[in-house]
């Protein structure tokens, strides 16, 4: 593995569902802290901020640090674990999926149970399974031994396992964990390292945000204490190039570049904004997509609606099978995206910034 390989598996495996992002906070700390001046925001957000030529304009780069996960509910009294989404999952993606179940005690890895096929009858074969039927197997024999030994109890966070993983042939296919949004945070860390030592004519603020998957919240803290007048959010775009995705519901291929926001269920983009970095692809030879999400919201929806208003777009790396254990990226995507993204940051001053209303 190269040096990307290696930050990408220790984002990707380190845990930190919303809420409970002390220690991806922590890794992301421990990559930033040489690019920048680190401050948090009391909701656990974690900014960088490099300052450049001028105090003005300051350029925003933002990508959460949480994922999806699950949170305990309570134990049975034979030692299964009842569970509560944290994030959106569809439940047919989970049964004997591997989880840990983390607590003061250490780490319990686990499988996410349900009912074996050969006793389900046939209607219910064909439905799909719900939520409130799985449970956790963590190897327990009590609900004593749960609380007790493993020291697990109601609000326990439970973390998908899914170790990250090199595929392909020639290398450029990226599997693992919580690409939504690790990739985001990947790519702005390469972006600032990118620019350590480089000269740019603005303030930039490197933010690592939390609880995204649950409503948006560390966007609205962090912002606050970024004060962007420009803002670049940093996500997982959908890819739609399996067999069982139509066209019209996503186009987005692996290897074909990374995706511009054009719209989300919380956001518009800054219209000039999007232009600018379509000029600034072209002008580079960096090839991009177009990405429309009808459902669902990201960080830009909050961002953007800072003081007066922050010119504001998404800039994602495609990744197949988001909001499951396992995703797939590309390394070519992953390169543009930061390509472009130092890019754009060494172009726009204040008088590019002013012209963006």
């Amino acid at each position: 593995m190269d040096k990307l390989d290696l930050l990408l598996k220790d984002l990707t495996e380190t845990p930190g569902i919303s809420s409970f992002e002390d220690r991806i906070r922590e890794r992301l700390r421990y990559y930033l802290s040489p690019l920048g001046e680190i401050t948090t925001d009391r909701l656990g957000s974690i900014l960088c901020e490099k300052r450049g030529e001028s105090s003005y304009p300051r350029i925003m780069i933002a990508g959460h640090m949480d994922e999806i996960g699950f949170i305990v509910k309570y134990i049975t009294d034979e030692g299964f674990i009842k569970f509560a989404p944290i994030g959106g999952w569809w439940s047919q993606v989970l049964p004997s999926q591997r989880v840990i179940v983390y607590s003061k005690k250490g780490e319990f890895f686990g499988v996410v149970g349900s009912k074996p096929p050969h006793l389900l009858p046939p209607e219910e074969r064909e439905k799909t399974v719900k939520l409130e039927d799985l449970f956790i197997d963590i190897g327990a024999k009590s609900r004593e031994e749960v609380e007790n030994e493993f020291g697990i109890k109601p609000g326990s966070p439970v973390v998908p396992w899914s170790p990250y993983q090199v595929i392909g042939k020639d290398g450029k296919f990226l599997m693992g964990k919580a690409w939504d949004d690790r990739v985001g945070c990947a790519v702005m860390i390469k972006t600032l390292e990118n620019l350590k030592g480089e000269k740019h004519p603005n303030t930039v603020i490197g933010v690592g945000t939390v609880q995204e998957e649950v409503g948006l919240r560390g966007a609205e803290t962090s912002v606050k204490l970024a004060k962007p007048d420009v803002a670049f959010v940093l996500e997982s775009g959908i890819a739609g190039d399996t067999p069982n995705v139509k066209r019209e519901e996503s186009d987005i291929k692996l290897g074909k570049g990374p995706t511009i926001g054009i719209m989300d269920s919380s956001m518009l983009p800054n219209r000039k904004l999007v232009e600018f970095v379509e000029e600034t692809a072209n002008e580079l030879g960096i090839p991009y997509q177009y990405e429309f999400m009808l459902r669902g919201g990201e960080d830009g929806g909050r961002i953007h609606l800072y003081n007066s208003g922050v010119p504001t777009v998404t800039i994602n790396v495609p990744a197949r099978y988001i909001h499951s254990h396992t995703g797939i990226i590309h390394r070519d995507d992953f390169e543009n995206a930061v390509k472009l993204l130092t890019a754009l940051i060494k172009k726009l001053d204040a008088e590019r910034v002013s012209k963006l209303v």
